[in-house]
């Protein structure tokens, strides 16, 4: 395959290897079972087990203060309790996810696993700081990320307030419409002014009707020294056909056949 590196990506976040496997909330190894869920600490392992040097997660705030990993703004499709994170403390929510994987907090992740590097959604504005705060000791190995711009500079405004050098960053959903915009308008100048701030936009292939991943958005954001991460990606043929295309990055649930592939 021919894979085109964008022109900057001088973050140590971006040190691994390229292309890069994102495993998506981790790596849950039987699909459906009830043993192991997404985003519990099982997750985390089974997905450095395999080979993830990246883990892309989410972080809400519990009731008593402490980001933990964890999707959904309530528990019950993974747990089956209607409360919201927001409304548990992080006891409590331990004792629901323990016998699906574990629960696993922020803090857990970045000292437990020191050799991987985390894709982090923040997920609640109440978070953005906590975050932010939770990171500061190791801004070489996150990459700070969500759908709100202004929650992501949240989040990076505390990380700066902590002292830290600053985490990679991938653009909101506000940032990548304006992207897509000047794809559309064949603006390689306004697309580079759009992605000054950002290390890499994080995207599904389409959106509805409209297709986000192009060679000429590939083009563009490389030429803004910015790379791309398509998600979330789980069949190999797909992953194959947009790596070819130059995409820099699979988020998917099935990182083992990713990584396979990839090395190969």
């Amino acid at each position: 395959m021919t894979r085109a590196e964008p022109a900057r990506a001088a973050h140590p976040w971006f040190a691994g290897e390229h292309p890069r496997v994102l495993a998506h909330r981790g790596l849950v190894p039987d699909p459906g079972g009830e043993d192991i869920v997404e985003n519990s600490f099982s997750a985390v392992a089974a997905a450095h087990a395999a080979g993830a040097e990246y883990v892309e997660s989410d972080c809400h705030l519990t009731r008593d203060g402490v980001v933990v990993l964890f999707h959904d703004d309530d528990l019950s499709r993974v747990t089956g309790d209607p409360r919201r994170v927001s409304d548990v403390t992080a006891r409590e929510l331990s004792v629901l996810m323990a016998p699906r994987g574990g629960l696993i907090t922020l803090e857990q992740a970045l000292e437990a696993f020191p050799t991987v590097r985390f894709n982090l959604d923040v997920k609640a504005d109440d978070a953005a700081d906590a975050v932010g705060a939770g990171v500061a000791a190791h801004p070489d190995r996150v990459l700070l990320t969500s759908f709100s711009d202004v929650r992501r500079l949240a989040a990076l405004e505390a990380v700066q307030r902590a002292g830290a050098d600053r985490p990679a960053t991938s653009a909101g959903t506000a940032t990548i419409q304006r992207l897509v915009a000047a794809v559309a308008m064949r603006s390689e100048r306004v697309a580079a002014r759009v992605l000054r701030d950002v290390d890499a936009v994080q995207v599904p292939e389409r959106k509805g009707r409209i297709r986000v991943v192009t060679p000429r958005m590939i083009h563009y954001a490389h030429a803004a020294g910015v790379e791309v991460h398509v998600w979330t990606v789980n069949d190999a043929d797909d992953m194959r056909r947009l790596l070819s295309m130059g995409v820099d990055g699979i988020v998917t649930d099935r990182a083992d056949v990713a990584l396979e592939l990839v090395a190969h």
